[in-house]
């Protein structure tokens, strides 16, 4: 697993080891990125703040902090997952750009400080976390206007369908199915 475009281009990340979390492939990240980047209702990522929930080894923040966002909030419940992102973040050197939370993501506090530009929900497939999580940003006021959420969920799984998020494509690579929503 690596970074695919901008500033760290190339670099190696680390994921936790186990079963207890699947990171987003290499080839699913950099399609992603395409669609986010370049679709017309995408946005720059120049600027950004980001929020990784589910974040696992961190890569899609962290994507998306090489790419120009300008920091990025990591969310995991897992202590391996955190350690994981924080040897990732320690060996790009982006350490002010970035804050780790021991956050359940269907749980979040209901005031972040800041609402996010942009955020990835990457959770377990078929675990129902999403719709509890997404009900749990808006409530909290998570997402600024206009923001972007980019979900993953199982290609098998259900077409996400969420109140007061517009569903403005969605895309199946290999296993994964990514929704890309926007806050109307």
């Amino acid at each position: 697993m690596r970074i695919i475009a901008g500033e760290h281009r190339g670099r190696a990340l680390v994921a936790p080891g186990g079963q207890a979390t699947r990171p987003t492939a290499d080839r699913t990240r950099q399609a992603l990125f395409n669609v986010l980047e370049h679709a017309p209702w995408g946005r720059s990522l120049s600027g950004a703040r980001v929020a990784d929930l589910f974040a696992g080894s961190g890569a899609l923040g962290l994507e998306a902090l090489s790419r120009g966002a300008e920091a990025c909030l990591f969310a995991d419940n897992d202590a391996a997952a955190r350690a994981a992102i924080a040897r990732n973040i320690a060996a790009l050197k982006a350490e002010a750009r970035c804050e780790i939370r021991a956050w359940d993501a269907t749980r979040l506090p209901m005031v972040p400080g800041t609402a996010f530009n942009l955020v990835f929900l990457d959770p377990p497939y078929g675990k129902g976390f999403v719709l509890p999580t997404l009900a749990r940003l808006r409530a909290g006021d998570w997402i600024a206007p206009a923001a972007i959420l980019v979900v993953e969920t199982g290609a098998g799984e259900a077409a996400l369908v969420a109140d007061g998020l517009e569903s403005v494509d969605s895309r199946t690579w290999g296993a994964a199915r990514v929704t890309f929503l926007r806050r109307g």
